[in-house]
């Protein structure tokens, strides 16, 4: 490649310049670069769902104006992603392509058609390892498979050496040639007719340098996380999943000032672990989702292929808008459909009560959490939905039943979590919060609470609920 070739850098779920091994190599060149997004809707990978979408549209204004500041412009495409990329290289006479990889079946397929394109063009291309801690295929057991069970795997990433250092952002890039693109407004990825997305805009300002803030402020107050990470009531969590899914911000930055943290503060250590084993389950999930690419579409232990679930349209409905009639349940679900993301208990609780007390198909509450969530992760999200339904890799055996009641009492004890998200009960005494039901009719009158009218009844009795959960799974308990 001669020096006034340009260098092309195909962004993709890694939406920074900070520790971009593609970009800062693209800029050690010395030569021109030009920067690439594609959206590509018809490729093998997932779809973004609602949420995920408007976040892509913010992440993206903020990474074009980043790139500004360094001298560079990023070129928004839409098709085929392989096709696209070659295309572009094409127009800018590149000479070659940089990306990260993204260790997914799909993703790689896709990189794999993009090489054989540019070889034939003669194009060179070079991929980096960014997107993960540790890659797949370094931790695998005696049969070439990636671990099924959390500790093992957790384990063997912590006994490996440190992920390499994170790079810096390039200051300046020397600017490729002029080439058209799309318009952002273009792809039409934020809600206009209506716009749902107020509660979004609310709650989240997209893009790198807020993901850094974020992660600074988190680790300033990480103090009490291993035991308040539990509580929807307070705010003692990293709300980092969303730019860790759009790579704003990288799992070695995140790990790397982790263990800076600690280091500099000995007592916060049980604190950060705790922490880092959150990043590392995200890191499993990502792994899991290497070696099983359908993850969200079919049980990973097959016995449940059997399993008795109902089709009921209604409860599932009732679900999604929070109108259950549990307190807990209801105040997650508005939570996620306000602010695209809910408390980590908390989605545990609703994902339990979906599928065990109503029997409803894991997969119809991982769909609906693909299309809320601004964090909705093709590894994490079906992989923590295979969790608690039984099906999945390291489960929690299914006849674990969460008990709503118990967990509002224990997590949100003041009812401060429900009286936010379900103002309707706001009046009512700590006492009934999470158990209106059983308050007195004078109780309720003094709360303005009409039960069936302005707060629903339990659309399922809690006992009779897991008792045919538990029928049902003994219908596949040999198999």
């Amino acid at each position: 490649m001669t020096r006034s070739r340009s260098t092309i850098v195909w962004f993709r779920d890694d939406l920074r310049l900070s520790d971009h091994p593609a970009l800062r190599a693209a800029a050690e060149t010395g030569g021109p670069v030009v920067c690439l997004y594609v959206l590509d809707e018809s490729g093998p990978a997932r779809a973004l769902g609602g949420a995920a979408r408007w976040w892509l549209a913010q992440s993206l204004r903020a990474l074009q104006a980043r790139l500004s500041s360094t001298g560079a412009q990023l070129v928004l495409r839409r098709g085929n992603a392989a096709k696209a990329v070659a295309a572009l290289a094409h127009e800018a006479e590149a000479g070659a392509v940089y990306w990260n990889d993204i260790a997914q079946a799909p993703h790689r397929a896709m990189a794999d058609r993009l090489k054989a394109a540019l070889a034939e063009a003669d194009v060179a291309s070079r991929t980096f390892a960014g997107d993960l801690l540790a890659e797949p295929e370094s931790i695998r057991n005696k049969e070439n498979r990636g671990l099924r069970v959390f500790t093992p795997f957790w384990r063997r990433v912590q006994s490996m050496a440190d992920p390499p250092t994170p790079l810096p952002a390039p200051k300046r890039l020397v600017a490729g040639p002029e080439v058209t693109g799309d318009s952002l407004e273009s792809w039409q990825l934020e809600p206009t007719r209506p716009d749902w997305a107020g509660g979004l805009r609310e709650n989240w300002t997209p893009g790198e340098a807020a993901a850094q803030k974020r992660l600074n402020a988190f680790l300033e107050n990480v103090a009490g996380y291993s035991t308040e990470r539990d509580r929807p009531d307070r705010d003692a969590t990293s709300r980092l999943s969303p730019h860790l899914r759009f790579g704003e911000i990288s799992p070695r930055q995140v790990w790397h000032a982790a263990r800076f943290a600690a280091a500099e503060h000995p007592r916060l250590a049980p604190d950060i672990d705790k922490f880092l084993s959150e990043l590392g389950w995200r890191e499993f999930c990502r792994h899991l989702l290497y070696d099983v690419p359908d993850l969200a579409e079919r049980n990973l232990q097959s016995s449940f292929d059997a399993f008795p679930w109902k089709h009921d349209a209604k409860a599932l409905r009732a679900w999604q808008r929070g109108q259950t009639g549990y307190p807990i349940v209801d105040a997650g679900m508005r939570e996620l459909w306000h602010t695209g993301v809910m408390h980590n208990r908390v989605r545990m609780v609703v994902a339990s009560f979906l599928v065990k007390h109503l029997l409803i198909d894991w997969r119809d509450g991982e769909k609906w959490f693909w299309d809320t969530l601004v964090d909705a992760d093709a590894g994490s999200n079906p992989a923590n939905w295979q969790w608690v339904a039984g099906s999945g890799a390291d489960a929690a055996p299914y006849f674990r039943v969460f008990n709503p009641i118990l967990q509002g009492e224990k997590f949100d004890p003041d009812g401060a979590y429900v009286r936010r998200w379900v103002p309707e009960l706001a009046r009512l005494s700590n006492k009934f919060i999470h158990r209106p039901w059983e308050a007195t009719p004078l109780e309720l009158a003094a709360a303005g609470i009409d039960l069936g009218k302005t707060y629903p009844y339990p659309i399922i009795d809690h006992k009779a609920g897991r008792e045919h959960a538990l029928k049902a799974y003994a219908t596949i308990r040999g198999n």
